[in-house]
């Protein structure tokens, strides 16, 4: 790519994102968006429609300034722990291209440019150079001035080391603050039985009451037997829907509203005879919810293994209430094992197969085999503002919409591999995706670059490393690109919540409400497996790069400082917590960095290789060891206090509670804690509410009203 084509392509991405800033300045003042831009505020009672109209139609940065002011106290208050883990994930990567970009900009970029191994740099024809010029490429074979690359990856690779230990340290520390500092939890409290065997002439009951009175009798308080209830749970969903449609058409026609009230009392008298007979004996799913009096001794009993047959008893702590995920309690051992060797072969396929749009991609960069490919396009091709905005803008483009279909898909496969917790799930298509990013965005954009004039070379393993190191510096000027298309834009368009206006627009077309069907607002949560892994590859080809690619930086500076203003912005406005993981997903950042350090040195071994500077590669060699034994000690380390709370931790606050006079009332109802909702008695018909007993749309009720009152706000919305 030439610099051209990389200007073409920032200009666009800066119009669109200056575009998104400013139309949300606007757009989110006026009080038909409300429930579009600030719906948390909207359902906690925060905000008033302006009186002032002109001051509504002004673009105001205010927004920015409450966001920067936004305090990591307040913050974890607010949004809960795994929000602080997520903003303090962007500052990191934020503080380790500030020191990578001094160092890149500054010292290794007016290095690469003074080379001639490709050409002699001429500022006059810039715009004509290709971005080659400004990598390690450009550098002449055997230059001394490799060693000052050389020396360059010890530094930031010892700085970044520094940051994760420190990181490491704090989140360990404030998950155990934040675990001294909450109240009685049903979860903690709480283990998930699965494989319980039940003897001939017993029942499910009466086995997990017998066995933990045995094993547990100081301990063991109760327990709760879950029952099959997936039947009943899409005959609710089928209900909300109806009753969805009967909201949103009140002003319709009388036939339409009769045939509807006709499927809702058919759908309420099915339910009402599924919930009698999923409560009969024999319903019973052979898993159960165990309660405890203590948290040590829930802890200990989830931990153990219970019976000389592993499979049978297995235990795990219990999520929380709000958390839970039903669908899957009435798998066997066999059936969760089957789905998760089900799940790898889907995600193999899935991620062979988007390799087809990868090298699509890369066709799109190279005008010369879009030449051969499509010869009737060369006399368009050779247009020069179409050629820079196909090779600059459009591949980028491309790609990104296909990677939107990506999380969702992720998120379904983790949803059926057997996990009862919304939050598993979550972390589970977070490692999911990422793994994805990294093989089919990095490893598959950088291979397929040299798989038209080198695939037999490829297909020798021994060539593999050095191809790496040739191929990953040529895709810089791709990866800039890609940066400013699926970082700053896409970054601005979420804070615009494109797709969420156009929705809104669509339902006040059809005059239809843009709340749930009991009248509250609609308050999203955090996608937290769509949005770290994208930070995470950021970072990845930030480490990778900065000694390749200087160029990269800048760019990368200027996506996280975006990021950092737009998701405490989002935090504060539109986001509530659904559940907390109190920052297990840290952990997996900690592996992405490691990761990205190892693979920053394994291409540093091949570059000073094939730069005819053997000596620098001795010199590397040992850097992945370190990191890797640094990494070790980190996981032995810290790694402890995210599995599983101390005893210490555990004990010193059971005695703190030992003394609550509200310990009993919390016993008495962790008992019903578990219920599943569905089996509830429901009155759908004299109530508009549709919302199942014991069940709340996330962490914080608090902030949840109806839209009427919500309208009657004191407190000015003007910013």
């Amino acid at each position: 790519m030439i610099v051209s084509a990389l200007l073409t392509s920032v200009g666009i991405n800066s119009g669109l994102c200056i575009l998104f800033f400013t139309l949300y300045s606007i757009i989110r003042k006026q009080p038909g968006n409300f429930n579009v831009y600030v719906p948390r505020l909207l359902a906690g009672k925060g905000i008033e429609r302006s009186h002032y109209f002109l001051q509504r139609l002004i673009p105001s940065p205010a927004w920015v300034t409450a966001a920067w002011k936004l305090s990591e106290e307040e913050l974890l208050s607010t949004s809960g722990l795994d929000a602080l883990v997520f903003i303090r994930t962007i500052t990191f990567c934020l503080k380790v291209f500030i020191f990578a970009g001094a160092i890149g900009l500054f010292v290794l970029l007016p290095i690469n440019a003074s080379g001639s191994q490709i050409d002699v740099f001429d500022i006059i024809a810039i715009p004509n150079v290709t971005l080659d010029l400004f990598t390690i490429t450009n550098v002449n074979n055997g230059s001394k001035w490799l060693w000052v690359h050389c020396s360059a990856v010890y530094l930031v690779t010892a700085f970044v080391c520094f940051l994760l230990y420190h990181e490491y340290q704090y989140i360990s520390l404030k998950r155990i603050a934040y675990f001294y500092s909450s109240k009685p939890q049903p979860h903690q409290f709480t283990i998930l039985v699965r494989g319980i065997p039940v003897p001939i002439g017993s029942s499910i009951r009466e086995s997990v009451d017998s066995f933990f009175k045995k094993y547990y009798p100081s301990t063991y308080l109760s327990h709760l037997v879950i029952h099959r209830t997936n039947k009943l749970w899409h005959l609710v969903k089928a209900y909300e829907r109806v009753r969805r449609l009967q909201f949103q058409s009140a002003n319709g026609s009388s036939k339409s509203n009769a045939d509807l009230e006709k499927t809702l009392g058919g759908l309420e008298e099915n339910l009402r005879v599924e919930q009698s007979h999923e409560s009969l004996p024999g319903r019973e799913v052979r898993s159960a919810f165990v309660f405890f009096k203590s948290r040590y001794g829930a802890t200990v009993a989830s931990q153990l293994q219970q019976s000389e047959n592993p499979t049978n008893w297995v235990t795990e702590q219990a999520p929380d209430p709000k958390d839970v995920y039903w669908p899957f309690f009435h798998a066997s051992f066999l059936d969760r094992w089957m789905s998760k060797v089900v799940i790898i072969v889907t995600y193999i396929l899935v991620t062979a197969l988007f390799i087809i749009p990868v090298v699509l991609v890369q066709g799109l960069t190279n005008l010369s085999q879009l030449e051969i490919w499509f010869p009737f396009l060369t006399g368009i091709l050779s247009k020069k503002y179409i050629s820079q905005i196909l090779t600059g803008y459009l591949p980028n483009l491309i790609l990104q919409m296909f990677l939107k279909f990506v999380p969702p898909v992720m998120e379904f496969l983790s949803s059926i591999q057997g996990h009862v917790a919304h939050s598993e799930i979550q972390r589970s298509a977070c490692d999911k995706f990422l793994y994805f990013m990294i093989w089919n965005v990095f490893f598959a954009t950088v291979l397929s670059g040299s798989i038209f004039t080198q695939l037999f070379e490829l297909l020798d393993l021994k060539n593999i490393p050095s191809e790496l190191a040739s191929a990953v510096p040529t895709q810089a000027s791709f990866f800039i690109a890609y940066v400013v298309t699926l970082g700053w834009t896409s970054t601005s368009s979420d804070l615009f919540r494109i797709l969420q206006f156009i929705q809104s627009l669509c339902k006040k077309c059809c005059c239809c409400s843009d709340n749930d069907v009991n009248g509250e607002i609609n308050v999203p949560y955090m996608l937290y497996h769509k949005d770290i892994p994208k930070i995470l590859f950021f970072g990845l080809l930030g480490i990778t790069y900065f000694f390749l690619a200087p160029l990269i930086l800048p760019f990368l500076l200027i996506y996280f400082s975006l990021a950092y203003i737009v998701f405490k912005n989002q935090f504060i406005n539109v986001y509530a917590p659904k559940f907390e993981t109190a920052g297990k997903f840290w952990p997996t950042v900690h592996n992405c960095m490691i990761f990205s350090l190892v693979l920053m040195h394994s291409i540093a071994l091949g570059i000073f290789t094939l730069k005819k500077l053997p000596e620098a590669s001795t010199i590397i060699l040992p850097l992945p060891l370190f990191t890797l034994l640094f990494n070790e000690y980190c996981r032995k380390r810290f790694l402890p206090n995210f599995v599983a709370y101390s005893a210490e931790t555990l004990i010193n606050k059971d005695r703190e509670d030992a003394n609550d006079p509200g310990m009993p009332e919390f016993f008495d109802k962790l008992i019903t804690a578990y219920k599943d909702p569905a089996l509830y008695p429901m009155q759908f018909s004299d109530s508009d509410d549709l919302r199942l007993p014991n069940q709340s749309d996330n962490l914080t009720d608090p902030l949840l009203a109806s839209v009427s009152a919500a309208k009657e706000m004191v407190i000015t919305y003007v910013a």
